[in-house]
């Protein structure tokens, strides 16, 4: 029988497989979004072992081993980083038709180059020992595998607080061809929005990021002018670095072009520690929005937007494991309406900036992918992009669905691309994944008849959503 995964790997018809090996594979990435922390990179981490660098932090695999029935022990508590190795391969044969699936046995693939096996108890013993043997070797670092998967770009994501120490050491390495890899910062400012501030541990969280924000600028914020002023000194800083994305998260999009309250209240009763109504939120929130994003434009950023997560449901995770912990869902909010008051008030400014949207709920898929492109304005190609799969999305039927609707709502051809939003080193071949599944979806449309049987033509648009669209589009 041959491995599991091989070289035709989901690609079922013959232009299917010509597009993949002929015009997709050799593609470099460009990882526009992801959760690497870049000191790792700037110190070119070595793991000790495979739990360090592919359970640590991953919270889809925390998910499926609760659900297999393992003691939390074993998933973030004390156990060794072999037990937990070894519950983990427990759980993987359970995964089946879960991306986890897919995902653990393309991460074994490359770049540890095991193919004839799957992880399972059986094979978990020689898998540790292998896998651990390679890592021990230099090109199996951080920026080892990074090179081994053919990265050109990684963007971070970073508080606006962040000192960008490892990223100027970073910038420095690749100016003088040290390391050829660009690690760049994407702007996150989440922290300073009010957005969870009808609460005491809220505002509390808000003000403790206003706090690290006035640290950083060495400035006192007494004001909603400061926090503003605080944000741009930060985003000129960030820009120096080579920042040139933002990103922001919603549970639910609020915005308001005339609010029933006033943000400057807003803002001090947040800074005296006390909780916010709602319309005070969505001044509040309406008014750094705005202003924040409106220098985005004018720096040429571009800003993502992702729609629709609601984070940490489990009381008793949060208060045992903390924030990230595998507890988030989504959400089922309203918010077009929001949305697009939000979009036409900065075109009516002429400060609308290229923007990026996310959606985690399937329902809001064709409504926030034709939102979006309300906004084309002909000034970029793509300016308004309905961006990958994300997060529960990035499956295979979540990729081929947001295929779909971006087809049908715009422009396939002019889209960005796929990223990993990860924190693990061995998530690149989500890339991969993306790929296949990419040119499984045009192959199958050429074998029908649905589009031409032009494979120069069509593994062109190929080649550019796999990498040149962004790097045009994001101008690094």
């Amino acid at each position: 029988m041959p491995p599991f995964i091989h070289d035709d790997f989901l690609l079922t018809t013959e232009p299917a497989r010509r597009l993949f090996h002929e015009y997709a594979d050799a593609m470099p990435i460009i990882d526009y979004h992801c959760h690497l922390p870049v000191r790792e990179i700037a110190e070119d981490r070595r793991f000790e072992n495979l739990t360090q660098i592919w359970l640590a932090g991953d919270h889809y695999k925390w998910r499926a081993m609760r659900a297999a029935g393992i003691d939390e022990e074993y998933i973030t508590g004390g156990a060794s980083d072999y037990d937990k190795f070894l519950r983990w391969a427990q759980t993987a044969p359970q995964t089946v038709r879960n991306p986890l699936y897919h995902w653990t046995a393309l991460e074994l693939r490359r770049p540890f180059g095991i193919t004839e096996e799957l992880l399972s108890p059986e094979t978990a013993p020689e898998i540790w020992k292998e896998c651990n043997r390679l890592l021990a070797r230099p090109e199996f670092s951080a920026r080892g595998i990074m090179k081994q998967m053919n990265v050109r770009v990684v963007c971070t994501t970073d508080d606006p607080a962040s000192d960008l120490a490892d990223h100027e050491k970073l910038a420095a390495e690749y100016a003088s061809g040290a390391f050829p890899i660009r690690v760049l910062p994407t702007f996150r400012p989440d922290g300073v929005m009010p957005s969870d501030c009808e609460s005491p541990e809220g505002v509390s969280r808000c003000r403790e990021s206003v706090d690290r924000l006035s640290n950083a600028v060495k400035t006192p914020i007494k004001s909603l002018a400061d926090l503003l002023d605080a944000l741009a000194s930060r985003q000129e800083r960030f820009h120096a670095v080579g920042c040139r994305l933002a990103d922001h998260g919603f549970e639910t999009f609020r915005y308001s072009r005339t609010p029933n309250a006033d943000p400057e209240n807003a803002f001090k009763k947040v800074l005296a520690g006390e909780p916010l109504s709602e319309n005070e939120i969505v001044a509040l929130e309406s008014a750094i929005l705005f202003e924040t994003t409106r220098r985005y434009a004018e720096k040429g950023w571009c800003m993502q937007m992702h729609l629709g997560a609601l984070r940490n449901n489990s009381t008793r995770l949060l208060r045992r494991v903390g924030r990230d912990a595998g507890a988030d869902s989504m959400a089922d909010g309203e918010y077009m309406r929001a949305l697009s008051a939000f979009l036409d008030s900065l075109e009516r400014a002429d400060a609308l900036p290229k923007t990026i949207v996310y959606n985690l709920n399937p329902a809001s898929g064709y409504a926030l992918a034709a939102m979006a492109a309300n906004f084309n304005d002909g000034s970029v190609p793509g300016k308004m992009q309905y961006g990958s799969g994300w997060w529960f999305l990035d499956q295979y039927r979540g990729i081929r669905e947001q295929i779909e609707i971006l087809s049908m709502t715009g422009l396939l051809a002019r889209f960005v691309g796929m990223l990993t939003d990860s924190r693990s080193f061995l998530s690149y071949t989500r890339h991969e994944y993306f790929r296949r599944i990419l040119c499984q979806t045009l192959g199958e449309d050429i074998q029908s008849g649905f589009i031409p049987n032009d494979l120069d033509a069509i593994g062109a648009i190929v080649r550019d959503i796999c990498y040149n669209n962004a790097r045009d589009y994001f101008a690094f």
